[in-house]
């Protein structure tokens, strides 16, 4: 699988998931939220922030902030 494609990215949440590695979780979900939004899917983009959101959270990232923003912005929180 290409380093970019959704099956990859899928395949490396997974992997991220089992290792528990929640900032690692956030910045991935961050990225496939960016990818559908691009892709003109606002709602998977906001299920994706949601779980950026959370992991971020949990680990105490400063990339809680952007996310929520995101999610304000687009009337979602």
């Amino acid at each position: 699988m290409p380093p970019g494609s959704p099956g990859a990215l899928d395949a490396t949440l997974l992997d991220a998931h089992a290792a528990g590695d929640g900032p690692r979780l956030a910045s991935l979900y961050g990225e496939a939220a960016d990818r559908f939004r691009a892709a003109g899917d606002i709602d998977a983009a906001c299920f994706y922030w949601t779980q950026a959101l959370v992991f971020s959270l949990e680990a105490g990232l400063d990339e809680a902030r952007h996310y929520a923003d995101q999610l304000r912005r687009l009337g979602r929180i």
